[in-house]
């Protein structure tokens, strides 16, 4: 197999587990030397041992902006270079309007926007010209979700940030785009309801799904290394929805 990202240093925040795993499993299997942040250390161990001799952990979290800096020192001064950004740290829970507190508000925006933010800002020294990013975004940012306007509203910050970045970026010929998965089988769409209440959930948001099932983390990770390959270096600006035909019909 054609390993496309030979030589490239990314760094994937959030891929301790689910989509993030994933992602910096397929771009180390691509040839890519992949960093991984998260905020747990038996996590981080777990996916090391699961990707294997290219992966590195730094505990962080993306929300919290002295991690951010320690994230980047140690990239400097280990690798001295990005290639590959996805910035993927983030995560909601489901909250009716009528119960929304600023506690949960600021969680999830602080995660999800500011995190994003300032991961991507603080990357900038590191990452070389030409280079690409990446965040996640979610179907949620173009459907309305009921008890989830907090996260969805998050999430539609995310993909308009790419939208303005690619501008910002433009002189780098740094490339920005926005992976906007469907339902995926993760532990955090599990951790959405109570055990018991977790195959009704899935059926019932496969039964939404036009392919008839759940996606799994590895067909967004293989999204994601294509947008960071130079296969996509014509691909700019755009979010790509991984939904199995959710978000399209």
């Amino acid at each position: 197999m054609s390993k496309q990202l030979n030589g490239k240093i990314a760094l994937v925040t959030g891929g301790s587990t689910g989509i993030g795993l994933a992602a910096a499993q397929e771009l180390a299997e691509q040839g890519a030397r992949v960093f991984i942040t998260g905020r747990r250390h038996a996590e981080l161990d777990a996916a090391v041992a699961a990707i294997g001799p290219a992966a590195t952990a730094i505990r962080a979290d993306a929300s919290v902006l002295s991690d951010l800096d320690e994230v980047y020192a140690q990239i400097a001064k280990t690798a001295g270079k990005l290639d590959i950004l996805f910035a993927n740290a983030g995560g909601g829970d489901m909250m009716p309007l009528g119960a929304i507190t600023e506690e949960h508000f600021d969680r999830i925006f602080g995660t999800n926007v500011r995190g994003v933010l300032f991961t991507v800002q603080k990357a900038l020294p590191l990452l070389v010209d030409g280079a690409s990013v990446i965040l996640t975004s979610s179907i949620t940012s173009v459907t309305g979700t009921a008890n989830f306007s907090v996260y969805s509203a998050s999430k539609a910050a995310v993909r308009n940030f790419v939208r303005s970045w690619a501008l910002d970026l433009k002189d780098r010929r740094i490339r920005v785009n926005v992976v906007s998965p469907g339902p995926i089988r993760t532990p955090g769409l599990g951790g959405l309801v109570p055990d018991e209440a977790r195959q009704g959930l899935y059926d019932a948001l496969a039964a939404q799904v036009p392919l008839g099932r759940l996606g799994e983390p590895e067909e967004i990770g293989k999204a994601v290394a294509f947008l960071a390959s130079d296969s996509a270096s014509f691909i700019n600006g755009t979010e790509l929805f991984v939904d199995g035909g959710m978000a399209q019909v």
